[in-house]
């Protein structure tokens, strides 16, 4: 059972599976800026998806209102958790369905695995899920011996190119048709040799190969958008259909579903189908929206199971000033606004979760210490676009700086002597605390000016400052300061004794 019902764990329980990343984001990001290629398929599609959302968004006089319902709502969830999903539980379980709790991916993965082969057979198809990519499930039922196979379009293109998603809604936005068109060719079984790099023409090679797969599949693997505890009703949105044939054809379902996607009413729903949408694909509506309440007799999947997942969900609940960020609808409205990842790229961040949101997820989850995962809140300008454009109003730029204070201070604590960092900082300190102390550092301003050169620029500075000269001059600092010359120019003068006659 998930360390929730037990109210905040002593020592933390972190997350596993595909949340830790392998090499500090500064070094992975540099790799990836030099792709022209992708930073130009990035650039185009998250602007096109950021005007579509733009126009959508401003047709609602509402709009500002509807944010502060969801993050209301999401407050009130994360508040009342474990009675949220102790009710949820209930009310599932009494509608003939089957549920099982997963501390980390490990229990989850093997609970998974094991229900699919009480079906006898080796292959599952797949509705596009966040949870089952953050636990490593198609990585762990192949070593099994069983084929999952992605039904999304644009999972199934990082599939069969033997890639990995980029993108929370658009995993594979990192190609561009003509890539496409090569992996299909490449890859897909029967394709026509023929098949071009026309949309629709890629479409309809991908519908002919997932046909056959949904009407032979016994069992379908699924995540959850949302739970709602009132009724035990899970529900799925997407745009293809394509979750729509899982969640209806096979026998057998098996969801995975973090304990945070819990709402407490069907009428809270409401808010959440007009934000999601507008927010992740700039639609007003969804094409695609499945709900469903247990097992129905004679309509769809007979053998209906949930696995709720916590994998580090309740260490990032107890972190008050971070624990907001469970309340992600995943719609990733801020990796289309982020420069940080337009520039980038989603592999740059190593993680499941990419992006602004997940520069703040994977260490909660984590814990800041956890291998490199340190390095992920310093991925961000702090410029604030993607808190405007949260939907549920995530203030990822306080969680980044607050997280950045957790790596410093985790790291002082390992070391015995002050870091480079720590010395400015309290030479900063003593500067700013007294107009005098300001006065004698201001003295040194000519020899400032000395060191620049003869261009007036400061090329290289010593130490960890040398990080800000490797890609900009500083301009030579003024041989007067700004209080020396308002003191000359600008107070008052003592009158002389003839000019107080």
């Amino acid at each position: 059972m998930s360390n929730v019902f037990m109210g905040m764990p002593t020592l933390p329980v972190f997350g596993d599976g595909n949340l830790h990343i392998d090499e500090p984001f500064p070094d992975a990001a540099h790799r990836e800026l030099g792709n022209t290629q992708m930073r130009a398929n990035l650039r185009h599609a998250t602007h096109t998806i950021r005007d579509k959302r733009l126009k959508v968004v401003g047709e609602l006089p509402d709009w500002e209102e509807l944010r502060d319902a969801g993050a209301a709502i999401k407050n009130q969830v994360m508040a009342d958790l474990p009675a949220m999903l102790e009710e949820f539980e209930k009310n599932f379980t009494a509608r003939g369905g089957v549920i099982h709790w997963a501390r980390d991916s490990h229990e989850a993965n093997k609970i998974v695995a094991d229900l699919i082969r009480e079906q006898d057979t080796d292959e599952v198809v797949k509705v596009k899920s966040m949870a089952t990519q953050e636990i490593g499930l198609n990585e762990y039922l192949e070593e099994q011996g069983i084929s999952a196979f992605e039904t999304d379009l644009a999972e199934l293109i990082v599939q069969l190119g033997h890639d990995k998603p980029s993108h929370i809604l658009v995993p594979a936005i990192h190609k561009n048709r003509t890539e496409v068109r090569d992996i299909f060719l490449a890859e897909m079984p029967n394709v026509d040799p023929n098949l071009t790099d026309d949309p629709r023409l890629l479409a309809m090679a991908a519908r002919e190969h997932l046909r056959r797969k949904f009407l032979t599949a016994k069992v379908a693997i699924s995540g959850a958008n949302f739970a709602l505890a009132d009724s035990g009703t899970l529900a799925v949105v997407e745009s293809e259909g394509n979750g729509r044939m899982c969640l209806t054809l096979p026998e057998t379902l098996i969801t995975v579903m973090g304990i945070e996607k819990l709402l407490p009413t069907k009428d809270d729903l409401e808010v959440f189908m007009q934000l999601l949408p507008r927010s992740s694909t700039g639609e007003r509506m969804n094409p695609y929206t499945s709900l469903w309440t247990g097992v129905t007799e004679g309509d769809g999947p007979q053998n209906v199971h949930l696995v709720i997942l916590d994998n580090g969900r309740t260490a990032a609940l107890a972190d008050k000033y971070g624990r907001t960020a469970l309340n992600c609808i995943r719609c990733s409205a801020c990796m289309n606004v982020c420069p940080v990842y337009e520039r980038t790229g989603g592999h740059a961040y190593g993680s499941t979760y990419p992006g602004p949101i997940g520069a703040i997820l994977t260490p909660l989850l984590t814990g800041i210490k956890s291998e490199e995962n340190s390095s992920l809140p310093y991925a961000s300008t702090l410029c604030g676009a993607c808190y405007d454009a949260c939907p549920v109003k995530i203030n990822i730029p306080e969680i980044l700086v607050h997280l950045r204070g957790e790596d410093v201070d985790s790291k002082r604590e390992e070391k015995k002597l002050p870091s480079q960092m720590d010395l400015m900082m309290k030479g900063g300190q003593w500067a700013f605390s007294s107009g005098k102390h300001l006065g004698l550092l201001e003295k040194a301003l000519p020899l400032g000016k000395l060191a620049a050169g003869r261009d007036k620029k400061i090329k290289r500075l010593p130490g960890i400052a040398a990080g800000w000269t490797q890609s900009r001059d500083i301009p030579a600092p003024p041989a007067q300061s700004f209080r020396d010359w308002w003191k000359k120019d600008h107070e008052p003068v003592a009158p002389t004794p003839d000019q107080e006659k």
